[in-house]
């Protein structure tokens, strides 16, 4: 926002504070994922849209693919880092953000020793994960927002839960075959508190569709057994979401 008051600072002169540098890796095309771990601010994971999810343990200077050799896809979409142990962590692939050359996964993969060794843990036809959420005290209490297809229909779209670090898989949220999760909240204090956003969208062969009657905001109380939406409330916007 630009105004004509000389005492309200302008953006640029707030841009123009910052001090920013790249600090790699320089490999994988877009970022799509950053997480840390919570209690070592120099390990930091990332995740790009067809690199592969890389790791620093020295706050950036130095960069390691861990993904390669285990993943079946180079493309990520969510990094979730456990809060009550650093060492598990889960990787959805396929990037969300669909476009003119979005690159499709295969699912959930997880570490128990800090991104040494990965495994696959399921979910495989979602395609495309755009956040996953895992409890602050529980490591194998995980929920996946997945977009599904971006070319089509399907049923693996929506909001999953695993009660089991990803052994088993439960669809808790699901609009229809068209929509699906493109974003998920965990309330700070109240785990069992969630906010999912259902996103009507696909690619299609010469352009992106996006918005329709499907798209909407959703609120579960108890930790994904039961969702309320939030779409039609008052202060809500009119229209076609998404």
């Amino acid at each position: 926002m630009t105004t004509n008051d000389p005492s309200v600072p302008q953006v640029g002169d707030v841009s123009d504070a910052l001090e920013w540098r790249c600090i790699g890796p320089h490999r994988g095309g877009r970022v799509v994922a950053v997480a840390g771990d919570p209690y070592n601010s120099n390990v930091f994971y990332f995740g790009a849209c067809a690199g592969g999810v890389w790791k620093t343990i020295d706050g950036g200077t130095y960069w390691e693919n861990i993904s390669d050799g285990f993943f079946n896809t180079a493309a990520v979409g969510a990094i979730a880092v456990a809060d009550s142990d650093p060492n598990v962590i889960y990787v959805g692939t396929g990037e969300s953000c669909i476009r003119v050359d979005v690159s499709h996964g295969d699912g959930v993969y997880k570490s128990t020793d800090g991104g040494q060794t990965w495994a696959h843990v399921g979910l495989t036809d979602t395609r495309h994960i755009a956040r996953i959420r895992v409890h602050p005290e529980n490591p194998d209490l995980v929920y996946v927002a997945a977009l599904g297809h971006a070319y089509g229909p399907n049923q693996q779209r929506g909001v999953f839960r695993s009660t089991d670090g990803g052994k088993n898989w439960e669809q808790v949220l699901f609009k229809s075959e068209k929509a699906g999760a493109i974003d998920l909240c965990m309330d700070a204090v109240n785990p069992r508190v969630l906010y999912a956003s259902i996103w009507e969208g696909h690619r299609k062969f010469r352009e992106i569709s996006s918005g329709g009657p499907d798209s909407g905001l959703y609120k579960s109380m108890d930790g994904g057994d039961s969702w309320v939406e939030l779409t039609d409330k008052p202060g809500m916007p009119n229209g076609i979401k998404g």
